[in-house]
């Protein structure tokens, strides 16, 4: 038969002090003897005894934890921030509920209203977006909220956005300089606000500059597509000779396919840039230009926003820069290898 949890009155009866101790003794910072404690403690290692962290925080009106609403959390960029998210969260003393969605309206708002029930004191979204009723509904229930790369304003909310254009136009100024004459942008058809920034930016600076360029969207924001990616725009007359690319993921794609499916040399005759830096960029077998997301720095504000006590009635912005790790996809001559600010 399942056996009942140990209670801190079975504690308390055991170590013969009051339930008022037991709990002084598991609350830091309370006064009581060290005697007292350490029958109080030894009890309820007889008894494996825990703290319900959740019970007592909920007479408090709190539960401690924060719900991570995420899709396509096996992507490398996806995993990189949830990591850092959950480390933050542990950190200051809560507890992550990480969600997995799809990116329709209906899977975001059924993961919200479980973060709801859950009596959650946040949610993140990495991905998708909470309709504003549902949004009212949580700030009424005084449960903030947190938009990464996400567009829109809800009261009670925070939006960390990056300057996604400016990175766009940044990868054009950047191909020019490294000698590129025929440019291509390549991204997916999951059109999040992230990946638009980036095209949008790439678009008007290359209008800009009057030079030749093409682009090619193809489906889901993975390896796979960056592999038929590759294979469109490398394989016709008017090959590109520089490739922005919205994601490290579909450029690592591209890669591959132009140096093993069609014998490119990279960067003699093809340069790339992407977008991320996830872990695979920095492999010798890649070693790929892109733009670094400031993944501990998301995590970090995030969190202490969160945990600030200013009030939260006006929705908040907060904007920070990506910077460049310049390695080997890119000639060289335009800057040197490594990191720099952008």
């Amino acid at each position: 038969m399942p056996r009942t949890p140990a209670s801190a009155k079975d504690v308390a009866e055991l170590a013969g002090v009051s339930r008022a101790a037991v709990s002084r003794c598991f609350t830091p910072g309370a006064s009581i003897s060290p005697e007292t404690r350490a029958r109080i403690l030894k009890a309820a290692d007889t008894l494996g005894y825990q703290v319900n962290r959740l019970a007592s925080g909920l007479i408090r009106n709190e539960s401690g934890i924060v719900a991570l609403i995420s899709a396509e959390i096996a992507t490398p960029y996806r995993a990189q921030l949830l990591a850092a998210l959950t480390s933050a969260l542990q950190k200051a003393g809560k507890v992550a509920l990480v969600i997995n969605t799809d990116r329709s309206d209906e899977s975001v708002e059924t993961a919200l209203r479980q973060a709801i029930s859950y009596r959650t004191d946040a949610a993140i979204f990495l991905s998708g977006m909470p309709a504003r009723s549902l949004a009212e509904t949580c700030q009424r229930n005084g449960m903030r909220l947190v938009l990464i790369n996400r567009e829109g304003q809800h009261p009670g909310s925070l939006i960390v956005r990056l300057p996604d254009e400016e990175a766009g136009r940044r990868a054009v100024s950047l191909l020019r300089a490294a000698g590129c004459r025929r440019l291509a942008l390549a991204s997916s058809l999951t059109g999040t606000p992230s990946l638009l920034g980036r095209e949008t930016g790439f678009r008007a600076a290359a209008a800009e500059a009057r030079i030749d360029w093409v682009e090619k969207r193809l489906g889901a924001t993975s390896y796979e597509t960056g592999l038929e990616l590759g294979m469109a725009l490398l394989t016709g007359p008017d090959r590109p000779d520089g490739i922005f690319c919205t994601t490290d993921l579909m450029a690592c794609g591209i890669m591959d396919a132009a140096r093993w499916r069609l014998g490119i040399r990279i960067p003699d005759a093809l340069s790339i840039i992407g977008f991320d830096d996830i872990p695979q960029a920095g492999w010798e077998g890649y070693d790929l230009t892109t733009f670094r997301q400031p993944v501990d720095e998301i995590a970090r504000q995030s969190v202490e926003w969160l945990l600030s006590d200013s009030g939260h009635d006006n929705p908040d912005a907060l904007i920070l820069q990506p910077h460049l790790s310049a390695r080997g996809s890119l000639r060289q001559g335009f800057a040197p290898r490594g990191q720099g600010a952008s």
